[in-house]
């Protein structure tokens, strides 16, 4: 059944990346399996040690910096600019890299900084030290602007409104296990939207149908099928 791009909305999840190189948390080789992120990834963590989260941060910022978007980054960003929403759980930046405008990022990202004072951002490529003084208020600290466990995702409020309105839900490249974003599904059934997983397995989420494949593979066909009125 032909839908109209402006009534999808699409989530992303580390599989869309990982074909670019970059780690997924979940699998057997994740980020779970090599570091402890109750020590890198929340609150307590950075008031712990700094250092040491900027060091994984900065890691991170420049493997995304060095990774180029794949097909399905590409894809999508034909999709989003026909007005599908792109909401993404990835915290990089290769949705915009390959062309895509408004993603909204529920994680935040990693080319941000944010600092702990006054909330201020900041675009922020570079390297990240305990140090930094925030460009706007000169205090700190200054940390990535990420979403760290316990805190609470951004746009949610946003995304939700999305979903209510859309005809087409479709969750690509994600578990699916870590709420809210594994509430998304369930709160595009109830709208009434139909729902898509597309993903290397099937996951345990109430989807209408499931494409099963590598993003690369699977994202650029779906997106001409919808693009062609097929999908």
């Amino acid at each position: 059944m032909a839908v109209d791009p402006s009534r999808i909305v699409v989530l992303t999840g580390a599989g869309v990346s990982a074909e670019s190189g970059l780690g997924t948390f979940r699998d057997k080789d994740g980020l779970w399996t090599k570091y402890d992120l109750a020590e890198v990834a929340t609150p307590e963590g950075f008031a712990a040690d700094p250092a040491k989260v900027h060091a994984f941060y900065n890691a991170r910022r420049r493997n995304a910096l060095e990774a180029a978007p794949n097909a399905a980054h590409v894809a999508l960003a034909r999709l989003g600019a026909a007005g599908a929403v792109i909401v993404t759980q990835n915290v990089d930046d290769l949705h915009e890299r390959a062309g895509a405008r408004d993603v909204i990022h529920m994680h935040g990202e990693l080319m941000r900084g944010l600092c702990a004072a006054c909330g201020a951002t900041w675009a922020q490529q570079g390297d990240m030290e305990p140090g930094d003084a925030c460009p706007d208020c000169g205090k700190g600290p200054c940390r990535p602007d990420i979403v760290w466990f316990g805190e609470f995702p951004y746009h949610m409020e946003r995304i939700a409104e999305a979903i209510a309105a859309c005809d087409l839900f479709v969750a690509i490249g994600t578990s699916g296990e870590v709420y809210p974003a594994a509430g998304f599904v369930e709160e595009a059934r109830r709208a009434g939207a139909r729902t898509l997983e597309i993903n290397l397995e099937a996951t345990g989420g109430r989807f209408d149908a499931r494409l099963i494949g590598p993003a690369t593979d699977v994202v650029p066909g779906w997106v001409a099928t919808v693009m062609d009125g097929r999908g």
